[in-house]
């Protein structure tokens, strides 16, 4: 989507079609990239983006998500970078293609337009276990999280598509849904998913996308039978160092953290 005219005119998209965002908690950029010909789900008819998260770590990247802040193209033509979302009346330039909302998030925006706002969480910070933790959580209507969501389930994926398809079941085809999942299982411990692997890398990343990409599958297909059109945006929150330059782990300054995949695609 480096080109504005090939973007998508987010106006002609809001009210009329269903919306998923996926995050893919802590998926590299060039882990994604390496995986995607075994990713049929995600990369089934294009490739990963390369783009710049606008967090280092989970709660700082969703609060600007749902502020309509997505990860940006990883290039220095800025007339290239056509927000599908942006907060009106702030007085910054728009492009004609962006749907402006007139609430503090994209969440409350789309409730506005009568979407069913649905969260299902996966890492920490969607937990509800602590004040902190019900904040992103809370931008929606209807919110879950569950211990087998969570990043040491190694069925996690699998939990939170079937909790998804349960939700689906009971909206009407004539209601436009917002369905957000935050992925957990590509987040440390991925070396769960590399029988004998002891430390979490690029591979195990690899291995945990994989796993992801076929329980998605599932999803998309039940979205799919719903006959009516839907958007997907998925990608990650932020990446992680493995040792690259002495950096271990997220919530620092790092490539490997800030270069994230990104997809757009109907369904």
């Amino acid at each position: 989507m480096s080109n504005p005219r090939d973007s998508i005119d987010m106006n002609q998209v809001v009210g009329t079609h269903d919306l998923l965002m996926i995050t893919l908690d802590t998926l590299r950029f060039d882990a994604a990239v390496l995986e995607q010909e075994n990713c049929p789900n995600l990369c089934g008819d294009g490739v990963w983006e390369k783009r710049h998260s606008p967090g280092s770590f989970t709660y700082a990247a969703h609060h600007a998500f749902f502020g309509g802040f997505l990860p940006t193209p990883a290039n220095t033509d800025k007339a290239s970078h056509v927000r599908l979302f942006h907060s009106r009346g702030t007085g910054l330039k728009t492009h004609p293609k962006t749907w402006l909302f007139d609430t503090p998030d994209i969440v409350s925006g789309l409730a506005a337009e009568g979407y069913r706002t649905l969260c299902i969480g996966g890492v920490i910070f969607f937990s509800k276990k602590v004040p902190l933790a019900r904040v992103l959580p809370n931008y929606f209507q209807r919110s879950f999280w569950r211990m087998n969501f969570s990043v040491t389930n190694p069925q996690s994926t699998k939990n939170q598509v079937d909790h998804a398809i349960k939700l689906l079941a009971d909206i009407p085809l004539n209601e436009r849904f917002f369905l957000f999942i935050n992925v957990s299982a590509i987040h440390g411990p991925n070396h769960i998913f590399s029988p004998g692997a002891k430390h979490d890398s690029v591979e195990t990343q690899r291995a945990a996308l994989r796993y992801v990409d076929a329980e998605l599958g599932r999803l998309f297909e039940v979205i799919r039978a719903r006959r009516n059109p839907a958007f997907c945006m998925a990608f990650s929150d932020h990446g992680t160092a493995y040792g690259e330059d002495g950096y271990q782990g997220h919530r620092l300054a790092h490539d490997t953290v800030w270069n994230v995949p990104y997809r757009e695609f109907m369904l």
